[in-house]
């Protein structure tokens, strides 16, 4: 048999440009295939390098105290103290997590679009769910009109910070089935920086200044005689009595050397009612032959607690020096409040409205013209936006 041996050179030189060709095609693939945003199809593991950064506080604490304190009156300012600490802490992170300056746009213009709009709604509702804003002159008596406000405004951002951070990043970030890897020192993840980098501190910052507002409050508060006109509807009274046990002990290796028992109980009056003098509207339709009593939402009109010590027995080594009464006071009002505000006393107060104005305006409705009728309405505040479905499951 006669071998060509040009024809076999040929083909062994182009088999080895083929294997060539695949093994670098092969290199090629998987070099683009690890790199986010490549042609090459999903986004792949985006690597950080953390990078050391200061947080600049850029919060005026003073502002922001007066902001929570009466977060009603000051709507609008409450809603640019969210935008402020969201985008602060989303600045941080940013920079910890070494993101370019075009990322760290990328971030707050996200924020602003999609995120913004429904959070600052979600912090407004949730902080006037935990702060009882119409125990503010209680609040202050006790020393604790700012801290309880600092408190409500920790627990919602440590709410919401890590939703927000995930959802901004794993958007802007390119990342495959959201792993993001870091390099550098002091490794954490973005929430962790968020938590302990930002959060904490300002919240720690913005408690030392309430403690000190707060005292000066509650010196200040009965200095001077207020005397004001009202106009209050009360619909429901609650009273009620509670108690709180405390025994306090000194061990010497284990052993019960000395003890004090103090036993505190306390009778409350809460009335709930109607504030006409924020809100009262009466309307006639004469077409309808209907006439609208429009009334404000029910609040806490006053609220007044009688605290008794019935036993004070006090041992040698005198514990009780360590316990604090006014805290043990406002700990009984404030689980006075939270029971009356669950048994939907307000609900009830609405209902009794109701009756009330019925009574009151129904026979002179009806002397106008006898097909007339009453209607009662109560104004109500609500929000426009509304969470995303998966917003507290990210």
């Amino acid at each position: 048999m006669t071998i060509n041996v040009k024809k076999a050179n040929q083909f062994g030189k182009m088999l080895v440009l083929v294997l060539l060709l695949v093994v670098a095609g092969i290199v090629i693939y998987k070099y683009y295939q690890n790199k986010p945003g490549s042609f090459l199809g999903a986004p792949a593991e985006y690597q950080l390098n953390y990078m050391p950064a200061d947080y600049d506080m850029n919060i005026d604490m003073e502002d922001a105290l007066a902001i929570i304190s009466n977060p009603e009156r000051y709507r609008r300012e409450f809603n640019q103290l969210v935008y402020d600490i969201n985008t602060s802490v989303l600045r941080h992170v940013g920079k910890r997590m070494g993101l370019s300056d075009s990322l760290q746009q990328a971030v707050i213009k996200e924020y602003e679009a999609n995120h913004h709009p429904y959070l600052r709604t979600l912090y407004y509702n949730d902080f006037i769910r935990l702060r009882d804003t119409t125990a503010n002159l209680y609040e202050t008596w006790y020393d604790n009109e700012g801290g309880s406000a600092t408190k409500a405004l920790d627990e919602i951002t440590s709410k919401y910070t890590c939703y927000l951070i995930n959802q901004v990043m794993a958007t802007v970030i390119q990342t495959k089935e959201g792993a993001i890897y870091a390099k550098g020192k002091d490794l954490d993840t973005p929430c962790g920086i968020a938590m302990a980098e930002v959060l904490g501190p300002m919240m720690a910052r913005m408690q030392e200044r309430a403690s000190i507002d707060d005292f000066g409050r509650a010196r200040g508060l009965l200095q001077e005689k207020v005397e004001k006109v009202i106009a209050e509807l009360a619909t429901m009274e609650v009273r009620d009595k509670k108690g709180i046990n405390k025994q306090m002990q000194t061990k010497i290796w284990g052993i019960n050397v000395s003890s004090s028992d103090l036993e505190i109980t306390a009778i409350s009056i809460l009335k709930v009612g109607f504030r006409l003098n924020d809100y009262f509207d009466v309307k006639l339709n004469s077409k309808a032959g209907i006439v609208t009593v429009t009334l404000p939402e029910p609040v806490i009109l006053s609220h007044e607690v009688y605290p008794k010590i019935e036993k004070l027995d006090i041992g040698w080594m005198r514990e009780v020096g360590s316990v604090n009464f006014n805290e043990s006071f406002n700990a009984l009002r404030k689980e006075f409040r939270r029971e009356a505000l669950e048994s939907n006393i307000l609900d009830r107060s609405e209902q009794q409205a109701v009756e009330l104005m019925n009574t009151m305006f129904g026979p002179l409705v009806k002397s106008i013209n006898n097909k007339f009728e009453l209607k009662v309405e109560f104004r109500k505040n609500t929000g426009s936006e509304v969470l995303p479905e998966d917003a507290l499951n990210g």
